[in-house]
């Protein structure tokens, strides 16, 4: 039965985790005492909701909970410690704290443990999320109890908005480049010195002219864009932080 344990301390149990080739035991203590924790917790590794959004959402925002006093984030889910330990690899979130409930005995607890044998998943976390301080829940999110997967609060975004409203989030940047183009070299060193974090696509590696064509026109690199909007090259880019600085 799905429930909201806000006020209560979260259940004590015992996460068999690996570091490395040896296996670890981590108590509820351990993970959650003296800290101020967001965890959200989903289906399972490697599905699709979670890999394309949930996951990469909260990786994205770790610097921001941080800034707002959050510890740590972590992801909790019913399997075992080798398939989080290789989806955290996949996702590249070495900022997040991937805990295997691997018998369920945490989401059981939470009295989040639901059937997805249809999918044949068999006993799974229903996605949720929470803020807990000193290991007592103060705050949970949890999607609508309909049919599927319902993926409408449980996200970074909903729970930064809680715990500081007027906080600016991360802008969305990706950079179009080129080997050897020192506009290029120019742009990103910009927008790492502004403190701003971006992806980068390189011409011939990850994208062709044809594709640059499509999502801009011009084929000339760098091509920045921020949060949707095509800024340009270098000296647009600088044009856009001199105007982002006096506003």
């Amino acid at each position: 039965m799905i429930e909201n344990r806000e006020g209560n301390r979260v259940p004590e149990v015992t996460f068999h985790t690996r570091r490395g080739h040896e296996w670890v035991d981590v108590t509820s203590d351990e993970v959650f005492g003296g800290k101020t924790v967001v965890v959200f917790s989903l289906p399972g590794a490697f599905t699709p909701t979670c890999s394309s959004t949930h996951v990469p959402r909260y990786n994205q925002m770790v610097s921001t909970f941080s800034e707002h006093g959050v510890d740590d984030i972590i992801c909790i889910s019913v399997n075992d410690a080798f398939v989080m330990d290789e989806w955290q690899r996949e996702q590249k979130a070495d900022n997040i704290t991937f805990l295997p409930d691997g018998n369920g005995e945490f989401s059981r607890g939470m009295g989040m443990l639901v059937a997805k044998n249809d999918l044949g998943f068999g006993k799974r976390s229903w996605r949720y999320s929470m803020l807990v301080k000193d290991g007592v829940i103060k705050k949970m999110f949890i999607e609508p109890d309909v049919p599927g997967d319902p993926f409408e609060v449980s996200d970074a975004d909903t729970m930064l908005d809680y715990i500081a409203p007027e906080a600016a989030k991360p802008l969305d940047v990706t950079v179009f480049s080129r080997a050897g183009c020192p506009f290029c070299v120019r742009a990103k060193g910009m927008l790492h010195d502004a403190g701003i974090r971006f992806e980068e696509l390189v011409l011939n590696r990850d994208y062709t002219e044809a594709t640059l064509r499509a999502v801009s026109g011009p084929s000339t690199v760098p091509q920045v864009f921020i949060n949707g909007e095509c800024i340009g090259g270098s000296e647009a880019v600088e044009a856009y932080l001199r105007k982002a600085e006096a506003a």
